[in-house]
């Protein structure tokens, strides 16, 4: 994969969140993701008001990423409504490890980083495979 634009990746987060449904928390968040084949995905928070089944953007964007032809994530960012970067929570890393290409890099709030530096010893399909 060569060179990220992640202005372009951000502006594309910046989108999602403009769709968020937030009428709870009023903490609107998009999500934006590079994938192995060149598309972008994204989603959006969709809060309920049962805050249980609120879904985080991250999950939204991993149903666009399956709905659209699948494949690996290789780039990540989440912004807030005034557009600062924001750090996926841990339920979140957990989902992203899932679908992250080796060596997917990340844009956090203390810079660049790679899935495993935000999730280190994330438990994985190997995790599963050895014990199964």
């Amino acid at each position: 994969m060569s060179e990220i634009n992640w202005d372009a990746l951000r502006a594309a987060a910046v989108a999602a969140m403009k769709k968020s449904y937030s009428p709870y928390s009023n903490f609107a968040v998009g999500a934006a993701a590079l994938t192995s084949d060149g598309r972008v995905v994204s989603g959006c928070n969709i809060e309920n008001a049962s805050y249980g089944v609120t879904l985080c953007a991250e999950c939204s964007l991993v149903s666009d990423l399956l709905m659209t032809g699948g494949g690996k994530l290789v780039a990540f960012t989440c912004v807030d409504a005034n557009e600062n970067v924001l750090m996926p929570c841990g339920r979140c890393r957990q989902l992203l490890v899932e679908h992250a290409a080796p060596g997917m890099i990340l844009e956090t709030i203390s810079g660049m980083k790679s899935m495993a530096e935000v999730l280190p010893d994330a438990f994985t399909r190997e995790e599963l495979e050895a014990n199964g």
